[in-house]
């Protein structure tokens, strides 16, 4: 596993991150012990940013990463944290809230959870509407000065936000969906980042599963699964999503890979600024991932997968609308 360093300012991690997300619901249920068995693989494997929310699962998702890291050496591990997103004993979704105090409630209530005493990337989840960036960052610049937070990310943000957050305190990196069917952020939110030498943790490479190539209709419409409302898995707009995944495995199987590989692949291939995340839940969806690392992409291979897929051609948003407007 390599390593680069995240943004101009933040740590050396490796080029591949874990999303755990996964691990606490958001798509169903998912094995406890399988769950820790895969973080377990894939610090073996030498991956070290592991990305959560302390909203995933109302704290389970922290708790999680708590049991897998008991015994092991806690600087080997870059554990990233969002925060600021409300939820109500429902899982009903309730707003953000970045006001600083609450971001040092939110805090103390993670490193407990997680048995640690210092988050290595701490972020607004998403913009609290009625809190100024500056107010925010300013806050979270307070927990790096105590030692308790070491780097300032950021997570869904356009330019604006981005440019007054970095004026206030380096940022080591934007955490922002993109994949080959989502590619919102090329216009004018990478080229912000670049110039202000802001890395990029990209989630959502395989589009919650949409372009794994191990999808199908009807899979994930169980209670609580993102995507049983998620638009691109609507029946409207699923037979055209998955017909471009069909386009994509020819692709891949002419190079001998997966279409997870290869979609993972590209979106790495798109800069060394870029550090996929994949939300592996279990150990053979993380070695088919960890695979994609030795795929490379010949010049010729990105100008066949962006005609199989191009750009703009998914159907259906990324979100809902109501999701989208945070």
């Amino acid at each position: 596993m390599k390593t680069v360093q995240l943004g101009r300012t933040g740590p050396l991690v490796s080029t591949l991150g874990l999303g755990c997300m996964g691990m606490s619901g958001m798509y169903g249920p998912a094995d406890r012990s399988e769950s820790i068995a895969t973080i377990h693989a894939a610090l073996e494997a030498g991956i070290t940013l592991l990305d959560t929310g302390d909203f995933y699962g109302m704290g389970h998702n922290e708790m999680l990463i708590g049991e897998a890291l008991k015994g092991r050496n806690r600087d080997d591990v870059l554990l990233s944290v969002k925060f600021g997103a409300l939820r109500g004993p429902d899982g009903a979704w309730l707003g953000y809230d970045s006001r600083p105090a609450a971001i040092r409630t939110f805090v103390a209530y993670t490193l407990q959870r997680l048995g640690v005493d210092h988050v290595d990337i701490y972020r607004p989840s998403r913009l609290d509407p009625n809190v100024p960036i500056e107010d925010t960052i300013g806050a979270i610049a307070d927990l790096v000065k105590e030692g308790y937070v070491r780097y300032i990310g950021l997570s869904e943000v356009g330019p604006e936000t981005i440019r007054r957050a970095a004026a206030v305190h380096p940022i080591s990196d934007l955490q922002i969906e993109y994949s080959l069917i989502s590619r919102g952020i090329e216009d004018e939110i990478l080229p912000t980042c670049r110039d202000l030498g802001i890395g990029i943790t990209a989630y959502g490479v395989l589009s919650r599963g949409l372009i794994s190539g191990h999808w199908q209709k009807g899979d994930g419409a169980t209670k609580g699964d993102f995507r049983a409302i998620s638009p691109r898995f609507q029946q409207e707009n699923v037979d055209h999503n998955l017909a471009l995944v069909e386009a994509l495995r020819k692709i891949a199987d002419e190079k001998g890979v997966t279409v997870a590989q290869i979609a993972i692949a590209w979106v790495a291939a798109q800069g060394s600024d870029i550090v996929p995340l994949v939300g592996a839940r279990r150990r053979d969806r993380l070695q088919e991932a960890l695979a994609s690392q030795a795929v490379v992409l010949t010049g010729a291979d990105i100008d066949a997968i962006e005609t199989a897929v191009p750009k703009g051609s998914a159907a259906g948003t990324r979100y809902a609308a109501a999701m989208l407007a945070h």
